[in-house]
């Protein structure tokens, strides 16, 4: 279903994605605590040296990369999993959200979760267009520039690469079929991708 525009996979060799189309009733989420101390028990890091899991390092070098500082805005799979070891508890936000963050944080994989009904169209991961705006989940808008790698479908950019979703498509109580996309970037094996995406669908059964 996803395209990555040729341009894009020249300059970063290695960046891909995985996804999963699953139907869903959302709801509240049960037992997310105890799923967060098995993660906890799981991770194999401390906080001290989570960041250099492959996988965090990989994430950490892409980022440098495309001008983020992953020491001001850790890379979202990091962020959670340290949530988690230092003793802290995950949002509850819904069940599809919340599997999606248990996921994240146990593979260290970023993981974006989108309305289908809510998607035009193709979509494709590209570089954005200077001008483009983005509104992001919390409603801040922002405005792009060709720097920017987004995952957009005909009406605009859904994603920013591979930290921010968007508010138009974001999971709600209506929400009847859901797009689960991984985030792999140069250094990350195609098949950790594709757990985190399995991933979030096993937490999803469990919540």
């Amino acid at each position: 279903m996803i395209e990555v525009d040729g341009e894009l996979s020249e300059r970063f060799p290695g960046i891909h994605l995985a996804e999963r189309v699953i139907e869903v009733e959302v709801k509240p989420s049960s037992n997310l605590e105890r799923y967060v101390e098995e993660v906890r028990s799981q991770i194999g890091y401390t906080l001290e040296n989570l960041k250099d899991h492959p996988v965090a390092r990989a994430f950490r070098d892409f980022y440098w990369r495309i001008g983020v500082d992953p020491t001001k805005r850790r890379p979202s799979g990091e962020a959670l999993a340290r949530r988690i070891l230092s003793g802290g508890a995950l949002p509850k936000i819904n069940n599809l959200v919340d599997a999606g963050n248990l996921a994240s944080a146990r593979t260290l994989i970023p993981i974006g979760i989108y309305d289908l009904g809510r998607i035009s169209g193709r979509l494709v991961l590209r570089f954005a267009e200077d001008g483009e705006v983005f509104e992001d989940f919390r409603g801040d808008r922002k405005t792009l520039t060709r720097g920017d790698i987004v995952l957009s479908d005909e009406q605009g950019p859904i994603h920013i690469f591979p930290y921010r979703d968007s508010r138009r498509t974001m999971i709600t109580a209506e929400t009847r079929k859901a797009l689960i996309v991984g985030c792999g970037v140069p250094g990350v094996p195609r098949e950790k991708t594709e757990e985190a995406c399995d991933l979030v669908i096993h937490y999803l059964k469990l919540l």
